[in-house]
């Protein structure tokens, strides 16, 4: 009855961004709309060389990888900015994966803050490409020999990283060079918290295409829980 989830698809800059909003009241509905919008809205104001930025351009980043990360910085901003304003926005925030294919260098480029997460199938094979910020991957990274009772003792849905907690946020960034066949799915944790790897997978293999394998990336998700909201975004590299 109240979906915190926001995506956007922009194929005119092979652009896709899923955002998981949080936070009190309605705030994060608010919260992951105002990265979606600030996203398209940078990426559309950027179009011209000529125009100025907001942050400082990266030399040892690619254009492509300096626009994603300062779409991203840019979003976390506003958002920061939202809730220092207003009461009932306070404390409000935001995961946020994007993905932007440059076909002049037939290369992917992913940006993430948070849990949500990009895979890759490739040749029947899927591959988590993101990393979560959340406390208990912190604790794995740190401490990779816990049992499996002391991992079910971790708090679960707890992230460490996310857009509007702070003035400025620090970004992951990474790149993939994608071959005709891959697909990629960008989902929030309302997706890969109610399904194994191997279930995403199978869906994504075993679907007549793209538009047929998110229809049902969703449904199963609803069917094992659907505990929180879900959104997929799902994108196919084609000759």
């Amino acid at each position: 009855e109240h979906n915190e989830d926001s995506f956007l698809v922009l194929n005119e800059y092979d652009l896709f961004v899923v955002a998981d909003g949080m936070g009190g009241h309605r705030a994060g509905d608010v919260a992951s709309r105002i990265a979606t919008e600030t996203i398209s809205e940078f990426f559309k104001s950027t179009a011209n060389d000529d125009v100025t930025w907001p942050f400082h351009f990266d030399t040892n980043l690619s254009e492509e990888e300096n626009r994603l990360l300062t779409g991203i910085r840019v979003a976390n901003r506003q958002i920061f900015e939202r809730s220092t304003r207003s009461r009932e926005y306070q404390g409000m925030g935001t995961t946020v994966v994007g993905a932007m294919f440059s076909p002049k260098k037939q290369r992917m480029y992913i940006g993430h803050v948070g849990d949500s997460r990009c895979y890759r199938v490739r040749e029947a094979k899927i591959q988590q490409l993101t990393r979560d910020h959340s406390l208990i991957n912190d604790y794995l990274v740190a401490m990779p020999d816990l049992t499996e009772e002391q991992r079910s003792e971790l708090p679960k849905n707890v992230i460490t990283r996310a857009l509007g907690m702070q003035d400025s946020v620090v970004v992951d960034l990474q790149h993939d060079d994608p071959r005709p066949g891959d697909v990629y799915v960008l989902c929030s944790d309302g997706l890969s918290g109610m399904m194994t790897d191997e279930e995403i997978r199978q869906i994504v293999t075993g679907s007549a295409d793209i538009r047929v394998a998110c229809k049902k990336l969703i449904e199963r998700a609803n069917e094992q829980g659907g505990e929180d909201n879900i959104t997929a975004v799902v994108i196919l590299i084609e000759a």
